[in-house]
């Protein structure tokens, strides 16, 4: 009896793995298979017909030219670079202050940072809009960098759960040794949180490359397109252009496939020790 229930426990398990898969995979098939049709084949054939001639790559050259993917590649490089280094520095440097000094204000500053988690960002964004205008940031890659960088209190929560693991001891040892404040946090703290940092880059990664909002509300211009914006130009007031869309997609999906398959032992080793912290 217990091994023929642990057989169809098993067989749950493996059916809802491959529904689930599946679930995954069909908008990825239909997307790729879309990116090879023409306008006229894309709008008579099933969305899960095979495409006449793999071989029409037109999509993607009007996607790459008319998309200007170059230059938005380029953009949301600068933009996660820049910003996940300010993410890292700020997050780690507010989770060293509030896990190793103690003063009056580290609760209340704690719980201001909750509160900031639990207010949708949808209802700040008039005053967000303000500040940028008024600092003249406005159409420019500073926008979203700096938007990205101080709305981030998921992060610093991430790093002072890591804090919580490292030994103060070690800080001790080092201060009786003469080492100052940024010493510990340069040669102790930030070596220590790697595990931490591979686990934001990847969170906030992903984030920022999905992102569509940000960068087309505070970089409108046509000269500052990023990857997801550059996908909005097929898209006008008589209908979209599908199949360019389609293959729009696949040339952003493929950057995040080759990122994934050389670093995906630091991916699951961030998650899985980022888990157990």
């Amino acid at each position: 009896m217990y091994k023929i229930k642990n057989g169809i426990l098993i067989g749950i398990k493996y059916i809802t793995l491959i529904l689930g898969a599946i679930v995954a995979i069909i908008p990825l098939v239909v997307v790729f298979m879309a990116s090879f049709k023409t306008k006229a084949e894309f709008a008579s054939s099933n969305k899960l017909d095979l495409p006449e001639s793999f071989l029409n790559i037109e999509n993607y050259k009007t996607a790459f030219t008319g998309g200007k993917m170059v230059l938005g590649f380029v953009n949301t490089s600068i933009i996660l670079v820049v910003a996940l280094f300010g993410t890292i520095i700020i997050g780690t440097l507010v989770a060293y202050v509030l896990s190793r000094f103690e003063f009056k204000l580290s609760k209340i500053l704690m719980i201001l940072f909750l509160f900031a988690t639990l207010i949708p960002s949808v209802t700040t964004q008039v005053a967000t809009f303000q500040i940028v205008e008024s600092l003249g940031l406005f159409n420019s890659r500073l926008a979203p960098i700096m938007i990205y960088m101080g709305t981030d209190i998921i992060s610093i929560y991430i790093f002072i759960q890591f804090m919580g693991s490292i030994s103060v001891s070690l800080d001790e040892s080092a201060m009786l040794e003469g080492a100052s404040y940024f010493t510990i946090y340069r040669k102790i703290i930030m070596p220590l949180l790697k595990p931490a940092i591979v686990t934001v880059v990847i969170i906030r990664g992903i984030t920022m490359y999905n992102d569509f909002y940000t960068p087309f509300l505070y970089m409108p211009s046509a000269d500052l397109p990023v990857v997801s914006t550059s996908l909005f130009r097929f898209v006008g007031p008589f209908g979209a252009q599908w199949e360019i869309i389609c293959a729009g997609i696949i040339i952003t999906i493929i950057p995040t496939l080759i990122i994934f398959f050389l670093l995906q032992k630091y991916i699951y080793n961030g998650f899985t020790q980022g888990s157990v912290k």
